[in-house]
């Protein structure tokens, strides 16, 4: 299974912006499907960006124009780039790995924007 830890969230003013990184354990991450997905309170998880193992990306209407995610298959790192973010963005957001059999999940990191 892979392991995958979280970082980057924080407290941003609304318009300010947030890089999150997402490392994962093993060999086998230039093989997997990436994708970043969000939580807020009392509401259902959703899928915020995805990168496949060949790098083409989608991305949630809410999103698209702002956030950007990329990957190092290098350092066995996804990222999330969140620009011009609005308070509607304030969630937990979850790294995730799929492909190979693998469907990991991280701890989540705490996205607060708020003037």
């Amino acid at each position: 299974q892979v392991q995958l830890v979280e970082s980057g969230g924080g407290l941003v003013q609304p318009g300010g912006s947030l890089r999150l990184s997402c490392a994962a354990s093993g060999s086998i991450f230039r093989f997997l499907a990436m994708a970043w997905y969000r939580q807020e309170p009392g509401k259902q998880r959703e899928l915020v960006a995805f990168i496949d193992s060949g790098g083409s990306t989608n991305y949630a209407d809410s999103v698209k124009g702002r956030f950007t995610i990329s990957r190092d298959n290098a350092k066995n790192t996804v990222y999330l780039q969140m620009n011009s973010l609005k308070p509607e963005d304030t969630a937990v957001y979850y790294c995730n790995a799929g492909g190979l059999g693998v469907n990991g999940w991280g701890q989540g990191t705490q996205v607060t924007v708020s003037s």
